[in-house]
């Protein structure tokens, strides 16, 4: 088991979290650092790139993807599942309002990608709407999936210390 469970009481350590795990307990900060970075990279990624190239395509959509599923794991792992029921569609909300400041600024800046022109402020709603139907579905999706696959763990890590407590006391009363 990790060092924040720790068997004994006594063996409880206070260690100082470095500075992204102390980021990953906050909701705001982590959705909206999430959401500005997506959007940079999502400017990036659509102006610079090759808008012909499907394994080009591909690759960027998923690196994104990868990034947004990865710091919502970040921000997930520090509660219980029950909690994730509201910190998932929140952690969503957050990283699309964050995505939706940046796109602002860059509509202002005329740098704003839509297909292959610039966004104009009567793209912004659109995209608003677009981008939270989008992150909400991504964010939730993920967060079921990892759900399920912590509840299967813990399941198995606990009948395998049932396993073992038995076989301690099968060993001592033999």
């Amino acid at each position: 088991m990790a060092s924040f469970f720790p068997r004994q009481t006594i063996e409880l350590r206070l260690e100082e979290a470095r500075a992204f795990r102390r980021l990953s307990f906050n909701l705001v900060e982590m959705a909206l650092l999430t959401g500005v970075v997506l959007r940079l990279y999502r400017s990036v990624a659509l102006t610079h790139g090759s808008p012909t190239s499907w394994v080009y395509i591909a690759g960027t959509f998923v690196l994104g993807l990868v990034f947004l599923c990865a710091m919502a794991t970040a921000h997930l792992a520090n509660f219980p599942i029950k909690r994730w029921l509201w910190r998932a569609p929140l952690f969503a909300l957050g990283v699309v309002g964050g995505e939706m400041a940046v796109s602002l600024l860059l509509i202002w800046m005329g740098r704003e990608p839509t297909g292959t022109a610039r966004a104009g402020f009567g793209d912004w709603p659109g995209m608003a709407l677009s981008t939270f139907w989008t992150r909400e579905a991504i964010v939730c999706a993920w967060a079921a999936v990892l759900a399920l696959i912590v509840s299967v763990i813990r399941r198995g890590i606990v009948a395998a210390e049932l396993h073992e407590k038995r076989e301690r006391e099968h060993q001592a009363g033999a």
